[in-house]
């Protein structure tokens, strides 16, 4: 087939593909039972996905409404893959947004450069992801024959890229569409209009929780809703009008207009919860509204008769973009706000200015040639961040528990004891480390369970002695890592440290370097939010300062990309201004370890 191909210079989708079709054009080359072409409007969204059967799942949505101007399927791929499919699409005006489901590609540099082809047409590019686990990658392999890159790798690459990532399956069609529909933001505010007190409350709920901002009404707006709103309602955001609105429809649709006229909101949510018949006449009016406004309304459609009256009304609105619960819609909507922050911001991004002296590269790589093993010791590892300008906590490597006093002593404070072995990389779990110790008796007998409990759980472990370090100040725990993606390069990521490292599990990643802006960015991601801000009376993080900490570290691994697969700081503690790297492991590349 490839041989063919060449030869006629004819494309080949497939192998195992149901093909393509394009239903603006009332064009197919699929055997797709039943291909609709239905209705197509102004907001349509293109489907690419490697899988016919998921392709074919997605295109269903043109049966409750939503407008899909192309349904393309890769399947294994021996020519045209989805990165051809999504140039393709950048390029089409018939399709306003891309929606792409995908496990992987063999030439994951190749997807880039067409997610960057459509970001620089302001298309949106929407994407779910399969195969993020590690049965999830095998099968991937097995499906389609593409090489599934981490998923992490995925993650840092599309979002620099500008791609819009979903967390489920089911937010693809609704977050595409959504794109379609709204264009970009006139407003970062989003104002919610309700009959019912309930709904109003969780749409205010979901914004916090996805940091939306929900703002007050400025102060003509507010003159308009008082004006409208019975007392016993709410007339401020979110707007409560009560069930008055059954002797008085009109009063919602005005405070809708309200909502649409203010300069603080780019988008107003509108909560259907009830399917009734006459829907109809409040659709048309929320859409006029909107579109008088030249702004994006949204319906949420809570009630679960899911295709009750007036849902596929909806659907066909161009005007109106449809979700199916609030959670979802406020995910969508905060990735709208910071899929426009970058647009805006593409035209002025500034070239990386390198924070870490320009000496540490070659210093660092000295110290990790000189190393044995598959990963340096605590030590050697803060060394070497050390040398970048990332800030450690002192330390004393000793021999026995007499030389542990005297450097508690020469500290003056309270210090952690730790053994100090490249054989023992999870200390904690070894029982190797004793934490807020000052008396001599305390240090000999810190030293003493140490040393047995490291004879007892590894006897073969190389021990170079003991670590004494000063004691950081109560501080927020963050964690700060790097590694080097096998198709994607390095990678810097930050999430909270110490034990929440286990019960989040969530984390922000970049491709490295970064700059400050980038590094900032991250943080704005990590959740939950509050503990950055002060928590149980911890000062607030300084983020400018934790920002230097991720630059330089991703500096560190884009240096030595050819020596270090991972790098582990874990945690940093953030005592307000003051931030100290407490515990690091850098684990060499397998060529290089000895």
């Amino acid at each position: 087939m490839l041989f063919r191909s060449t030869r006629s210079g004819l494309r080949i989708v497939g192998p195992n593909s149901v093909g393509i079709i394009h239903h603006q054009r009332r064009f197919s080359l699929s055997f797709t039972p039943e291909v609709r072409y239905a209705r197509i409007t102004a907001g349509a969204i293109g489907i690419v996905s490697q899988s016919g059967g998921v392709c074919n799942s997605l295109t269903q949505a043109l049966n409750r409404g939503v407008s899909i101007s192309h349904s393309l399927s890769a399947g294994n791929s021996c020519d045209v893959d989805v990165c051809d499919l999504v140039s393709y699409l950048a390029e089409d005006d018939d399709c306003r947004a891309i929606a792409l489901a995908f496990e992987g590609v063999e030439h994951p540099e190749r997807l880039v450069q067409a997610g960057e082809r459509a970001f620089a047409a302001g298309k949106p590019l929407v994407v779910f992801k399969f195969a993020t686990g590690s049965d999830g990658a095998a099968a991937a392999l097995s499906h389609t024959g593409a090489l599934a890159a981490s998923s992490a790798g995925y993650t840092a690459a599309l979002s620099r890229m500008g791609a819009v990532l979903v967390p489920s399956y089911h937010a693809l069609v609704e977050t595409a569409a959504f794109f379609a529909k709204a264009g970009r933001p006139k407003a970062a505010g989003v104002a919610t209009v309700s009959s019912s007190g309930g709904f109003a409350v969780l749409s205010a709920d979901q914004a916090e929780a996805r940091g939306v901002p929900m703002p007050q009404p400025d102060p003509v707006t507010q003159q308009k809703l008082d004006a409208l709103v019975p007392e016993f309602g709410a007339a401020r955001n979110p707007c409560d009008v009560t069930a008055q609105v059954r002797s008085d429809p009109m009063m919602l649709v005005n405070c809708l207009r309200a909502m649409f006229d203010s300069p603080l909101y780019g988008a107003v949510l509108l909560p259907f919860f009830y399917a009734k018949k006459n829907n109809g006449d409040l659709i048309q009016q929320f859409s006029q509204a909107a579109a008088d406004a030249g702004k994006i309304g949204i319906a949420v459609w809570v009630t679960d008769w899911h295709s009750g009256w007036g849902s596929e009304e909806l659907e066909h609105d161009e005007h109106i973009a449809v979700f199916h619960s609030m959670d979802a819609c406020m995910q969508a909507v905060a990735a709208w706000q910071r899929w426009d922050r970058q647009l805006r911001d593409a035209g002025r991004r500034a070239p990386h200015e390198r924070l870490a002296p320009p000496e540490a590269a070659q210093a660092a790589r000295s110290a990790i040639l000189e190393s044995t093993g598959r990963s340096l010791t605590e030590r050697a590892s803060k060394d070497i961040l050390a040398l970048y300008g990332i800030p450690v906590a002192r330390d004393r490597l000793v021999r026995d528990a007499g030389e542990a006093i005297a450097a508690t002593a020469a500290m003056q404070g309270a210090v952690a004891i730790k053994l100090e072995s490249p054989d023992i990389l999870h200390k904690s779990d070894a029982g190797v480390v004793r934490l807020n110790l000052r008396h001599e008796r305390d240090i000999e007998a810190a030293c003493a369970e140490i040393l047995a409990n490291v004879a007892r759980h590894a006897p073969d472990a190389r021990i170079n002695g003991l670590l004494v370090q000063e004691m950081a100040p109560q501080g927020v725990e963050i964690m700060v890592g790097a590694r080097v993606d096998p198709a994607f390069g390095p990678m810097v990521l930050v999430g909270l440290g110490g034990i929440f490292v286990e019960v989040f599990r969530d984390a922000a990643i970049e491709l490295a370097p970064v700059n400050r802006a980038q590094a900032l960015g991250m943080l704005e991601r990590i959740q939950p939010q509050k503990m950055l801000a002060g928590f149980r009376g911890l000062p607030a993080v300084d983020r400018e300062a934790l920002a230097g900490v991720i630059c330089r570290l991703s500096e560190l691994i884009a240096d030595q990309r050819g020596l270090l697969a991972e790098i582990d700081v874990n945690p940093v503690i953030c005592a307000g201004t003051r931030l100290m790297a407490v515990d690091a492991l850098l684990v060499r590349t397998g060529e290089q370890a000895g």
